[in-house]
Parts: structure tokens; C-alpha cells; sequence
């Protein structure tokens, strides 16, 4: 293709989407969507190993199998090879012999090998059946090609004409890596391709791959949510927060030094098998939001143990961020009797508490001290306190708004670079215009600079 050269990347993925319409009554009205992946952009070289990393839930599969079209993307631009392959803004892609053969050069293994094979056929006839599809009509070769392939994943030409049924999880994962290798790809998607495997087989697979690769020249993005598989076979990892890609770098670089809150929490989730090494987990708030209505700003925020400060407050980052999860909380719906009930004496009647006694017991919920050592911050949260009591959320939502409003949800980082291979969307690293911050999210205000 003119202005293309080996140098470019393989794959090149640019603000991909993907939602989902949610509907309700008889006449299925959309009354809104899920936007499962939203605004993910990234590279992949060639014989370069990608590996895209988060929560269940956060989108990696979506991701996949939308760059791969077997989702139809509902905006942004996939190129491979130089070419485009869809093209969201104009609403067009390749059809025809152009879109048969990406389907050739880029294929997939699913997180469920069991599931993806056709009890009815042998295993030689699905692996097989892509070459039938894409034009080789001699079976008799298609046989050759097929036995070759499965001893090359460590089988044996006699599993040819065996059924799914009959091969165990390790076994069936070389099969579907087998008929994922069978057109010959330049590129290859490894949905989870170890999750259900033991550790001396999930060993096994990882060899295999890293062997094939080798052989083969082949580009991989690997989801998963080991992260000890993912820095064992990846060159670079993507980490997916609700939709978003919020931190891609070199893989050691990523594990050494984490740049992003999200990245920081999910490392510090691994398990240390020296029991003498008790690392210290990073903790996070809440659950994941809905991908139907997201925060404002930055996604995280909800959660993020290094929420950013505004100018005005003035706290350590503990407190501060027991403030906010009073407020997400309040946002999210909140059972104030239940609170009570919980955190009052045992020998008090509810019906006889007074404001300040259920003041103390949302308080405790929510580990506050009292007072807060910042006298904005105390008088607003007192007043919210006050307002739940007397069931006006709605007051105690727009009390706690006007003085503790971080930057955070304001604004929506983007993904940008943070030395010369690392990328992350956090305003830690790129504070919004006017915020100064440190590495714990306070503010210049509240650390006393200038």
C-alpha cells in the first residue's frame, strides 16, 4: 500500500467503540446504552506480544472480538496491514475478498475451547473446516494439513478422526489453537487461554505459544486476568478500566514501576508465594460502576485511593477519600436506618436516637473522625449527615457537591505519554489546567506550596 513499510505497526486500533442498546417496554424503546468498549486506541508490531489486562467486565473480550469484526464496532478506525478494516466514522469497512482475507491473517482462540467445537464433527473436521471455508476443496490435503498441525500443538495425527468429548482441557486448548493457526495468521488473539488450566498444563499452553510464535512470526494479544501469565508472554500490557485503556507500556516497565492508581491496585492483588513477603494491597472503594451510566471525569474516581484534592480542602488522603466514598455512596442510594440499626447501641431504640447519635452511626460507616480536620469539609459533611437523617438526599448530595467536588470527576484524562514508551490517562502524571498535584493526589493548596 503507498506510504507503508515494514517499520508501521501490524495492527493499529484508534478510538474503537462498541455499545450496546438498552431497551424497555413492549416496543423494546432504547432508553440508553452500554458502553462496553469506548475510545480504546492502541499498536500492535509485528511478532509482538500485547497483552490487554482488568477486571471482569472492563471490556478486553468486547475489545477483541470487535477489532476483530466479529462485533460490529460502533465507532473508530481498525488498521491492519496499512489497510483499513473498518472505518467508524465513515461507517464503512472491507467487504468482499479484502474482508476474507483478514479473516485469514487474523484469528482468535476463545476463553471456551469446550464450547467452541461441534460435539458432532472429529476434531480433525473443525479444526480442518476454516480450509474448506476459504477455498481448499481436497479433503485428502485438508487431512495432510491438519495432522501436521495437530502434532506441531503436541498431539498426534491419530486424534484426527477422535471427538471433542474424548481430550481433556489442555488438550482441547491445543486443538483451538490448532484450527486458529490452521490459515496461517499474521495475527492471533488469545481470549483467557489459560483460565481453566492447572499450572502444569497452563505451563505447557504458554510454551507452546511462545514456540509458535517463534515459528511462525506471529503477532499476539493475550487477555487475561493473571497477570503472572501476562508478564511471563507479553512484550507490552494494556490495562482496561470500565471501557478504557488508562495505562500501556513495556511489560517489566509496567510491573517495576506502575504509573496508574488501577495498575498499582491490580499488581498489588498478586499473590506473593514467599510467605516471609507480605506486600502491602492497595485498597479500593466501592464496586465497579455501571458501564450503562459512568462516572463523570475520570472513570476511577469512584474508587481511586489517590483522588485528587480541590484547592480548598485541606486533608490527608485517607480522610479525604472516606469523603468521597460518602458521597458516591449517597449518589448510588444509601439505607440510612439500616446504618443506624447497624452502628447504634445495642440498648438504644432507634426510635429514640437523636440527630447527633445518628450522625455518629453514618460516621462510623464510613470511618470518618469527628471532627474532620478541615472546617469546610466538617461543617458540609455534618450538614449531609444531618440531611440523610431526615431522609432529604437530595440536600446532602448538593451540600457535599459544592465543597468537595475533586477535579477528578470534572475533567477526563486522556491517554498520554509518560516518558518515551509508557502511556497512561490519569491526572496525577497530566493535572487539569490551574490543579497542582503530588503522587498521593494532593493538591499544591493542601500541601502548603506555593
Amino acid at each position: 500500500m503507498s506510504g507503508y513499510n515494514d517499520d508501521d505497526p501490524l495492527l493499529s486500533v484508534r478510538d474503537l467503540r462498541k455499545q450496546y442498546p438498552v431497551t424497555e417496554g413492549p416496543f423494546r424503546r432504547e432508553v440508553g446504552s452500554v458502553r462496553a468498549v469506548d475510545g480504546v486506541s492502541f499498536t500492535l508490531d509485528r511478532g509482538e506480544t500485547l497483552g490487554l489486562v482488568g477486571e471482569s467486565g472492563c471490556g478486553k473480550s468486547t475489545t477483541a472480538r470487535t477489532l476483530l469484526g466479529l462485533e460490529e464496532p460502533t465507532g473508530g478506525q481498525v488498521r491492519f496491514d496499512g489497510e483499513v478494516v473498518f472505518d467508524g466514522d465513515a461507517g464503512t469497512g472491507v467487504t468482499g475478498e479484502r474482508r476474507k482475507r483478514f479473516r485469514r491473517d487474523a484469528q482468535i482462540v476463545f476463553q471456551d475451547a469446550t464450547s467452541t467445537f461441534d460435539p458432532r464433527m472429529t476434531v480433525g473436521q473443525s479444526v480442518t473446516e476454516p480450509l474448506r471455508i476459504h477455498g481448499l476443496a481436497d479433503r485428502e490435503h485438508r487431512r495432510e494439513v491438519g495432522e501436521d498441525l495437530l502434532v506441531r500443538v503436541g498431539l498426534d495425527t491419530e486424534d484426527y478422526d477422535r471427538y471433542p468429548h474424548a481430550f481433556s482441557g489442555g488438550q482441547r486448548q491445543r486443538l483451538a489453537l490448532a484450527r486458529a493457526l490452521i490459515l496461517n495468521p499474521r495475527l492471533l488473539v488469545a481470549d483467557e487461554p489459560v483460565s481453566a488450566l492447572d499450572a502444569a498444563v497452563t505451563s505447557e499452553i504458554l510454551s507452546l505459544l511462545a514456540d509458535l510464535q517463534a515459528d511462525l512470526g506471529l503477532a499476539l494479544v493475550v487477555i487475561s486476568h493473571d497477570l503472572r501469565v501476562v508478564r511471563e508472554v507479553c512484550d507490552r500490557v494494556a490495562v482496561m478500566y470500565l471501557g478504557e485503556i488508562v495505562e500501556v507500556g513495556p511489560t517489566e516497565d509496567l510491573f517495576a514501576d506502575p504509573r496508574h492508581p488501577y495498575t498499582r491496585a491490580l499488581l498489588s492483588a498478586i499473590p506473593e508465594p514467599d510467605p516471609n513477603v507480605r506486600p502491602d494491597p492497595v485498597e479500593l472503594s466501592g464496586t465497579v460502576p455501571s458501564a450503562a451510566n459512568p462516572p463523570s471525569g475520570c472513570r476511577f474516581h469512584t474508587r481511586c485511593p489517590s483522588v485528587i484534592q480541590p484547592a480548598s480542602v485541606d486533608l490527608d488522603q485517607e480522610t479525604w477519600r472516606r469523603v468521597v466514598d460518602l458521597r458516591v455512596t449517597l449518589a448510588e442510594g444509601i439505607d440510612a436506618d439500616a446504618l443506624v440499626r447497624l452502628h447504634a447501641e445495642a440498648d438504644e431504640p432507634e426510635s429514640d436516637l437523636t440527630d447527633r447519635q445518628v450522625r455518629r452511626a453514618l460516621r462510623a460507616e464510613f470511618d470518618l473522625p469527628e471532627p474532620i480536620d478541615d472546617e469546610a469539609v466538617e461543617e458540609a459533611v455534618t450538614d449531609a449527615l444531618d440531611a440523610v437523617a431526615r431522609g432529604d438526599e437530595e440536600r446532602a448530595l448538593d451540600r457535599l457537591a459544592a465543597a468537595c467536588t475533586t477535579p477528578c470527576e470534572e475533567h477526563a484524562p486522556a491517554l498520554r505519554s509518560v516518558g518515551d514508551r509508557r502511556e497512561v490517562a490519569c491526572h496525577l502524571h497530566h493535572p487539569p489546567d490551574g490543579v497542582e498535584v503530588d503522587g498521593d493526589g494532593e493538591s499544591a493548596a493542601s500541601r502548603g506550596d506555593d
